[in-house]
């Protein structure tokens, strides 16, 4: 299981892990596989505490970073010190207040809530143009970080450029193939093809059809990864007879021992099935898969207010989050999540993940190649 991209970034298997927690990163790739940070929910202080982390024990491997560089966000906030949640207009603010008051879920006590928000306060700009390229400064004063990633949108050519002028690598998730051809024209280096069964920010089309179709835009210099319903070794078998180079993993790590999940959440999750990964716009007012619950269904029933553009919509969902995890409240509980939490049901390792990525891609590897055998007539 060996392809170009291993050798351009140094990993032994072309299996990327996207992950908000240090350890699974730093796990995965001390497992020949290739850890990505994501750093949307670090301030630029504290992911350069999480960088300096992994530094110390990934040895001599690289890794990436996954920043979101937003196309489409609340304008007032770009540049702006004044508190985000100061923003977040009257009705959208009642509604919230009046689902978790009317669920029973009581108001966060006045120096736990004033925590919460210094915390949202200290990371809001990341989810604007200029947070994102304080996280990319961090990124840069560390040499073990060889590949920068772009969650939403084309990366600016100049960035791109800037990368490579540092041997280092851009990548980019893509949802539609239109997407993939401009991603091109500016230089990245790496197309993530995320199917809608992922995770997180997604579009419609299926991975299945959706790989295929930018890999066919890419040039040959191009590497593609597979995202969205990656959990098996037979899923990356089908990814490179898809024309991928490797696959972009998120979901499964949530139920290891290693991921940043509470015990809140991971009962939550292992509780779900497939189809309660539903795409919701409750978390970050842009489409993200997640898992359904009180909280996010809430936002779809008539009546309920129009959503906000980032950071607002974060505001809103972050707040409400920490008085949701006080109270223990598993049925409002919702969190980024791919469809294929309905085959997850115990708590794993990364080790473990890993290892049984490997072990089912060679036993279907060698189904595949019988398959290429000539009939025995005899």
């Amino acid at each position: 299981m060996h392809t170009p991209i291993c050798d351009k970034l140094g990993c032994e298997v072309p299996i990327f892990a996207f992950s908000h927690c240090r350890d699974v990163v730093v796990e995965v790739t001390r497992s020949g596989g290739f850890g990505v940070l994501g750093a949307v929910t670090f301030s630029p202080e504290q992911l350069e505490q999480e960088l300096c982390w992994i530094d110390d024990r990934i040895g001599d491997r690289s890794y990436g970073v996954d920043v979101l560089i937003p196309e489409n966000y609340d304008k007032q906030v770009s540049g702006n010190q004044v508190l985000v949640a100061s923003l977040v207009p009257q009705a959208q603010r009642r509604f919230v207040e009046e689902m978790l008051s009317g669920a029973g879920i009581a108001e966060l006590p006045a120096d736990m809530a004033q925590e919460v928000e210094d915390r949202f306060a200290a990371r809001q700009r990341t989810t604007t143009p200029e947070g994102a390229q304080e996280q990319i400064e961090v990124a840069l004063r560390h040499p073990k970080v060889k590949l920068i990633v772009s969650a939403l949108g084309t990366p600016p050519k100049s960035l791109v450029e800037r990368l490579h002028a540092r041997d280092m690598l851009m990548g980019a998730l893509c949802g539609k193939p239109e997407h993939a051809v401009s991603q091109r024209d500016a230089g990245v280096d790496i197309i993530i093809a995320q199917g809608t069964e992922a995770g997180g920010h997604t579009g419609v089309i299926s991975t299945m059809v959706l790989v295929p179709s930018i890999v066919d835009v890419c040039t040959p210099g191009m590497a593609v990864l597979a995202a969205g319903g990656i959990s098996r070794g037979r899923h990356i078998a089908a990814a490179f007879a898809l024309g991928a180079q490797g696959v972009w993993c998120g979901t499964i790590w949530l139920g290891t021992r290693e991921s940043e999940l509470t015990p809140m959440e991971k009962r939550v999750l292992f509780e779900a099935r497939s189809e309660d990964a539903v795409q919701r716009k409750w978390m970050t007012g842009k489409t993200v898969r997640m898992l359904r619950s009180k909280a996010s269904e809430a936002w779809e029933q008539a009546g309920a207010p129009q959503h906000l553009k980032p950071p607002l919509q974060n505001s809103l969902y972050y707040t409400a989050k920490a008085r949701i995890d006080r109270a223990g409240r598993a049925d409002y509980c919702s969190f980024p999540a791919g469809q294929v939490v309905g085959t997850m049901h115990e708590e794993t390792s990364v080790k473990q993940v890993m290892q049984d990525f490997l072990v089912e891609y060679a036993e279907i590897s060698e189904q595949l190649v019988s398959l290429y055998q000539e009939p025995n007539t005899q």
